[in-house]
């Protein structure tokens, strides 16, 4: 067996959960889904895929997850909308609640400590 060639098509992307590695086709098949669904969730601005060169859309893991979230509140009967919105809403919510938690740090570490 060979080392893995750091100049080959992924570049050492494997680990990078932006990189664009998924086709439309690769990521409906991973969802479950069909490519019409990705398409209207691009469309309602959830996720935006990357264009390959020829201008084929291509999506990374994190980009399936949202995606993945979407589709189990559709499954639910949420209108697509809906599920965009409430998913946009949520990793709004973790991003806002993670820099709160990195604030608090920063405070406590920067009070003086307290006299005995």
């Amino acid at each position: 067996m060979t080392a893995p060639d750091p100049t080959g098509p992924l570049h050492g992307h494997l680990d990078d959960d932006d990189y664009p590695a998924y086709t439309m086709g690769r990521a409906a098949e991973m969802l479950g889904t069909t490519q019409g669904f990705l398409r209207a969730i691009g469309e309602a601005r959830l996720i935006t895929p990357l264009r390959s060169a020829g201008g084929h859309r291509r999506y990374s893991r994190y980009q399936l997850r949202i995606a993945a979230r979407a589709r189990e509140l559709v499954d639910k009967g949420t209108p697509i909308e809906a599920a965009c919105r409430i998913v946009i809403l949520e990793d709004q919510l973790e991003e806002a609640q993670r820099l709160n938690a990195e604030y608090r740090r920063a405070a406590e570490d920067a009070s003086p400590p307290a006299a005995s």
